[in-house]
């Protein structure tokens, strides 16, 4: 096989005016101004109207953009910062910055396959799941499943339901006693049911953030949140400004 040589590609047209636009954003518009139209913008940059909505669209997902039914594109405000600190799993109600962690639903059912390796659980092993979505401002921002093994919580009483299972599910967590916890944070798409919660589309670009709680050497949950690409910037730490995980999409 020969020695191959990476060919130059050309830049799409779309995406060198998603560039000018947003050079155009920056210096002539401030965040909640409505954009030109359509027919405008295009004369403006001397574009076609597919090309202008291919860049529009691209800068919408990236969240620099909003649209709005009957009054028109807008700048989008910055990204939320969203601090992201040891035990999540215990944080419930509300927190500093008008920000909540909700309980949605709690279910204890057996392991899947893959939820099963996740944990290292034999397949149908019994856990317990607690999904909750994180608002800020009253914007859902986050829809997290914490997933605990059922046999490291054995005084669970498995008689109660819904909200109650949840608390509970979460105090049991605390009292045996988590030491320590890693965690990892990827690009990723929103499925179905994280869409729904986000209500957003599913498709939609979101930071997964993997969390193991190990528990006396073994590992004894693992939390997984996906967070919203297009208006989260994640910081971690106990300050909240030791790292910070922006959204490029």
């Amino acid at each position: 096989m020969g020695q191959g040589t990476l060919a130059a590609v050309a830049e799409p047209k779309y995406w060198h005016l998603r560039t000018v636009l947003l050079r155009t954003m920056d210096t002539e518009f401030s965040t909640g101004q409505v954009l030109p139209n359509e027919r405008e913008l295009s004369a403006r940059f001397g574009v076609a109207r597919a090309t202008l909505r291919q860049a529009l669209d691209q800068l919408e997902l990236e969240g620099r953009l909003v649209r709005r039914r009957g009054i028109g594109t807008l700048v989008a405000a910055p990204r939320v910062g969203i601090p992201v600190g040891d035990r999540e799993y215990g944080r419930t109600g509300t927190a500093r910055g008008g920000q909540d962690w909700t309980v949605v639903d709690c279910t204890t059912g057996p392991a899947t396959a893959a939820l099963a390796r996740t944990l290292n659980l034999a397949e149908g092993d019994q856990v317990h799941t607690v999904r909750r979505v994180r608002t800020v401002q009253g914007v859902t921002v986050a829809a997290e499943s914490l997933h605990v093994p059922s046999a490291a919580l054995p005084h669970l009483a498995l008689v109660v339901d819904g909200n109650d299972r949840a608390r509970g599910v979460l105090r049991q967590l605390d009292r045996i006693g988590v030491d320590g916890e890693s965690r990892s944070v990827e690009l990723g798409v929103a499925e179905t049911a994280e869409a729904a919660l986000l209500e957003r589309p599913p498709g939609t670009p979101v930071l997964v953030v993997t969390t193991q709680y190990a528990a006396a050497g073994r590992l004894a949950a693992v939390a997984v949140s996906t967070y919203r690409a297009d208006t989260c910037k994640l910081t971690f730490g106990e300050s909240g400004v030791a790292v910070q995980v922006a959204a490029a999409v």
